[in-house]
């Protein structure tokens, strides 16, 4: 069984790396488990372990999940959804609300928990109990909590400001998970280490709304694959 695995995870790392999954036999599927691919219409949620509720109600594997939506997740529990053009990965114990100018998302409060995201051309907004994060097409980490909050940059442009501090603001450029940044209660915007997200995961989104990350698990120039 650890060899199967094993197995499974080299071609699925080689697919995500050469943007393979739709081009992948149904009988390697069937033999190699789920492989990703965009998700069909009327269809949000990819993966779905442990308890979700969106907007109160508990979700399945057939629940839509809409630009304006509230999710919970429990202990123990992670969900793996898109809303339009943008991709997520939501922790366990998190809760977020999404918001929307129209059908698509363009706001995201992050009250608690972890949330990996990947976001389409348009501009977005991620607020955190300390932190605001102003975004255009990127892939961004957070975690969330009363005192602290993680922002890591993936790849793209993010502005970072501290709430408590509005005149508190960085912008970030990244290539490559280049500059995380911890935002305090108080205001600090510090370093920060990479923790917690893999680019295995980012991958896996991206293709969820058709797209591929800007690097390759096997391209150098990039110092190689994160995962924490």
């Amino acid at each position: 069984m650890r060899h199967t695995d094993e197995t499974r995870r080299q071609f699925l790392l080689q697919a995500l790396a050469a943007g393979l999954f739709v081009a992948v036999p149904s009988s390697h599927a069937e033999v190699l488990g789920k492989v990703p691919g965009p998700l069909p219409p009327g269809k949000s949620i990819y993966s779905l372990n442990g308890i979700l509720r969106v907007n109160g109600v508990v979700a399945d594997a057939d629940t839509v999940i809409s630009a304006n939506d509230t999710l919970h997740t429990e202990s123990n529990s992670q969900a793996i959804f898109a809303v339009g053009h943008d991709a997520f990965i939501l922790r366990e114990n998190s809760e977020l609300t999404l918001s929307s100018d129209g059908t698509l998302v363009s706001g995201l409060r992050l009250v608690s928990g972890a949330l990996l995201s990947v976001f389409g051309k348009s501009r977005h907004q991620i607020v955190t109990p300390t932190a605001t994060i102003g975004i255009r097409g990127t892939g961004v980490y957070a975690e969330a909590s009363a005192d602290v909050s993680y922002i890591c940059t993936c790849y793209g442009i993010t502005e970072i400001g501290a709430n408590r501090v509005p005149d508190t603001k960085q912008t970030i450029t990244s290539r490559h998970h280049d500059a995380p940044r911890y935002i305090t209660a108080a205001g600090e915007i510090q370093e920060a280490p990479f923790i917690n997200h893999t680019d295995e995961e980012l991958m896996l989104i991206e293709t969820l709304v058709g797209r591929v990350t800007p690097f390759s698990l096997f391209d150098d120039g990039y110092g190689g694959p994160k995962r924490y």
